[in-house]
């Protein structure tokens, strides 16, 4: 059954690698039985710079979360993101003969792996291939052609492509962690699923990840993805503006941003002063909250600006109803809302992964900052396009009729079994007395 059926999630981040463990409970919510984290040493914005830290990183993790869960971990969803992730739009057709009377799940999907042998840049593979609106016999404008009758079959489809060495370094580390790779899924389209419900992919809606190492942007519009990109510039690039602006230690400039960081400097009090300890034999140092502020807010305006070039670039900068979600760990800071609101003129709202937790063994789930780890868990249930679902619930359907008509039930009709079954008794009661008189 599907609620028994245990999927796990492996986020490889910057600043940390996470494994989740969650089922569908009865009421299709998801349920999560482990999780387990730890410090991400060996990946920076997104590439696997060192296979052994990142090795170790991944053992610690699923071995926290298989623990709490009490189950033995084998396969896992991998996320994956990075600045050499890269998203274009093709379009592809594919001619159909006359006297066929529909197009059927076999011509849509056959259009659809005609992309996957596109020719893409040296050194890049192809890990998503997502149709967006289709066009039968120069119909446009359709989302769904099964069922419909044509000739010629067109789309167009939005291409991930990612650096085959990055694919094969996470592929590597997967294996050499004694687990088996079921799926590799593109980071903030598994964050769209855990913190977008239909109605926004259907108004217009821009997800912003802000991780670690990168911020990545998934745009939906009329419930199709409309375009991707990542951002080489994340959470952990403010806390190196902090620790060389406030000449502090790494890990202090970390502790400064979580607990007294703003986006927005006019909001800080400029007389709220933070006293760190200083280094050996030096007093203690103080840091102006409003300083501190104004620090983040520069380069949290050069995100945002990356991300209105990108909404500018996708063409649907003016059709977002449902606005701009942020989430990740950097959402958290106070104050990222209203910046993007003041910036880009777009509703904003944080995400949390909430809306499809059921039952959990950790509250912490909940925040933003693991809205990916939980996505690639649903990720598991759910594929990335609703159509494609779909196509899936009907191919089993005709499987499952066809199985019918091929082995049809008996069916009994009232009254004839009584008769059928005294009038063979007396054939082989006449026969038998037959065979007896012939032995004399």
């Amino acid at each position: 059954m599907e609620n028994e059926q245990l999927i796990v999630g492996l986020d490889i981040g910057t600043t940390k690698i996470c494994a989740i463990i969650g089922r569908k409970n009865d009421f299709g919510k998801l349920e999560v039985l482990g999780m387990g984290k730890s410090v991400s040493d060996g990946v920076i914005r997104g590439i696997v710079t060192n296979i052994d830290k990142t090795v170790n990183a991944i053992q610690k993790a699923v071995q926290d979360a298989s623990d709490m869960a009490e189950v033995d971990i084998g396969e896992v969803i991998v996320g994956i993101a990075g600045q050499h992730i890269k998203s274009t739009v093709h379009h592809g057709v594919t001619f159909r003969r006359q006297n066929e009377d529909e197009i059927t799940i076999e011509d849509v999907r056959r259009l659809s792996n005609d992309m996957e042998n596109i020719v893409v840049p040296p050194g890049n593979s192809i890990i998503h291939v997502m149709p967006q609106d289709y066009t039968v016999d120069y119909e446009d404008g359709i989302k769904d052609p099964v069922g419909m009758s044509g000739s010629r079959l067109e789309a167009d489809f939005h291409i991930i492509t990612a650096q085959s060495t990055a694919i094969n370094n996470i592929n590597r580390c997967v294996k050499r962690a004694n687990l088996i790779s079921r799926d590799l899924i593109l980071e903030p389209l598994a964050s769209s699923l855990s913190v977008l419900s239909d109605i926004d992919k259907e108004a217009g809606v821009c997800l912003v990840d802000i991780g670690g190492g990168t911020t990545d942007i998934a745009i939906f519009y009329d419930n199709i993805i409309r375009h991707t990109a990542v951002i080489p510039l994340g959470g952990n690039i403010i806390t190196t503006d902090i620790k060389e602006g406030c000449m502090v230690l790494h890990h202090q400039a970390e502790l400064l941003k979580t607990k007294f960081g703003r986006a927005i400097a006019e909001e800080a009090n400029p007389n709220e002063i933070v006293s760190i300890p200083g280094l050996r034999n030096r007093p203690p140092k103080e840091i102006s909250i409003k300083n501190l502020a104004a620090i983040i807010q520069a380069r949290m305006e050069e995100i945002i600006e990356y991300v209105q070039n990108e909404l500018v670039a996708s063409g649907h900068y003016k059709k977002l109803a449902g606005g701009i979600v942020l989430t990740g760990g950097g959402s958290q800071l106070q104050g990222v809302a209203q910046l993007f609101e003041y910036m880009t003129g777009l509703d904003t709202r944080i995400g949390y992964p909430n809306e499809h937790l059921g039952k959990c063994k950790v509250d912490e789930i909940k925040s933003p900052m693991f809205a990916t780890s939980v996505g690639l868990v649903l990720a598991g249930f759910k594929s990335l396009d609703d159509r494609e679902t779909q196509y899936k619930e009907r191919t089993a359907s005709l499987k499952e009729l066809e199985v019918n008509v091929k082995s049809p039930k008996q069916v009994a009709i009232p009254g004839e079994n009584i008769f059928t079954n005294i009038r063979n008794r007396l054939k082989d009661m006449i026969g038998s007395d037959i065979a007896d008189d012939s032995n004399y």
